[in-house]
């Protein structure tokens, strides 16, 4: 089992259906209420890449990449094309969309963050797969362009020197899915003018 780091093809995954799962328990009491307990402290995203397939091509690159993959045995990056960046879809990425941390003095890992809030609750998501070239950073409102890097694998910012004590830590950027197939099989259909079709391509995202 490994990770490829490599991205499902741009083309594809745009036509692509799907996103955040939770996972929910409800009892239903015998008074007609109910009580609800959230299986899941986190979402897990999952989706159908059958629908962005338009040619023959693309059914091509689509065996490919799973017979590459060797089914659900590796993972891969995924651009999930309604949610792939720091902020909101009709924006750039800018150096103080997210706060991802505080300095205190001593610590020089920060995680990329990516935070969701309505009214007054808000949800933190963890960033693992960042775009490199895309992360910018700032401490306070100033960007800084050196003395730090970024581990695309995991979404960790390393400071060479540590942020000072209360010092906001912010970032901004855009960043893949860690997904993997979620079926050893691809139930291909030729039709009679030979172009190809399948019913369904399932994702289920990776979580660690």
């Amino acid at each position: 089992m490994a990770f490829h780091e490599v991205r499902f093809p741009d083309n594809i995954s745009r036509g692509a259906r799907g996103g955040p799962e939770r996972r929910t328990q409800i009892v239903e009491l015998a008074s007609g209420d109910e009580e609800r307990n959230a299986s899941w402290a986190n979402s897990r995203r999952r989706y159908d890449i059958s629908y962005g397939i338009r040619r023959a091509d693309d059914l091509a690159a689509v065996v490919a990449f799973f017979e590459a993959r060797n089914g659900r045995l590796h993972g891969f990056r995924f651009k999930d094309w309604s949610d792939y960046k720091s902020c909101t879809p009709s924006a750039v990425p800018a150096h103080q969309d997210q706060l991802i941390g505080t300095g205190n003095g001593i610590a020089t890992a920060f995680q990329l963050v990516k935070r969701y809030a309505s009214g007054a609750q808000s949800w933190t998501r963890s960033i693992t797969r960042p775009v490199a070239d895309s992360v910018s950073l700032a401490l306070g409102s100033v960007e800084q362009l050196s003395g730090w890097s970024v581990d695309p694998a995991t979404g960790v910012i390393t400071f060479a020197t540590a942020p000072a004590a209360g010092v906001a830590v912010r970032a901004g950027f855009e960043f893949d899915v860690p997904v993997r197939f979620d079926s050893d099989a691809l139930d291909v259909t030729l039709d009679i003018e030979r172009l190809g079709s399948i019913t369904s391509i399932p994702l289920v995202e990776i979580r660690r």
